[in-house]
């Protein structure tokens, strides 16, 4: 929502007379959020000009028109499951074609192998093994992280140090020069007065 007194389409579509449009330039300028919401209305634009325009349709289809016809294969299909006794007999037919194939072919029954014999204590070794190995691991990445953050937060903070003494190693050097400048205006103004009487 723009805090802009005129609404910023009006603006942006150029509708707005000449004292308002200078107004909400000049308002622009200094709001962040008219110009974001301005930026929007233009990328939206865009985005709609580059949509393609699409040819309206020349002829529009009925449903009494040949196209929407059944073809013959469906017109059989639809006789045929149409008739109560016709799907009775297809019916009776699958099923005593399935009868048939389950009767000759047998399923084969296999036993299970026999299981071998499981060392516990091996087993809970290998997995404890490989808990430690994991955890080592993650450890390993961890502490390399952040090693890597320490290094970097040790570079900055020395980077910062060094610009730091860098800049109060000018000021002093700034300092000494005017403090020789006003030593030495001290000096001559001391010879000065000195002379005069």
């Amino acid at each position: 929502m723009s805090c802009s007194p005129f609404d910023l389409r009006d603006y942006f579509f150029g509708e707005l007379p000449e004292s308002d449009r200078r107004q909400t330039d000049l308002h622009i300028k200094s709001c962040a959020s008219c110009r974001e919401e301005l930026d929007q209305l233009r990328s939206t634009q865009v985005a709609l000009l580059a949509i393609p325009d699409e040819e309206i349709p020349q002829r529009i289809g009925f449903v009494s028109d040949r196209v929407y016809e059944p073809s013959a294969v469906r017109r059989w299909l639809r006789a045929f499951w149409g008739s109560a006794p016709k799907l009775g007999f297809a019916s009776a037919a699958m099923l005593s074609a399935a009868i048939l194939v389950s009767a000759t072919h047998r399923p084969v029954v296999l036993t299970p192998a026999p299981v071998a014999s499981v060392d516990v204590a091996q087993l809970k070794a290998d997995f404890s093994r490989q808990v430690n190995e994991a955890v080592e691991k993650v450890v390993a990445e961890s502490d390399a992280r952040h090693q890597e953050q320490t290094e970097k937060l040790l570079a900055a903070a020395a980077k910062r140090f060094d610009t730091r003494v860098r800049t109060y190693m000018e000021i002093a050097a700034q300092n000494n020069e005017l403090r020789n400048r006003y030593t030495a205006r001290d000096v001559r103004n001391a010879m000065f007065t000195e002379g005069v009487r």
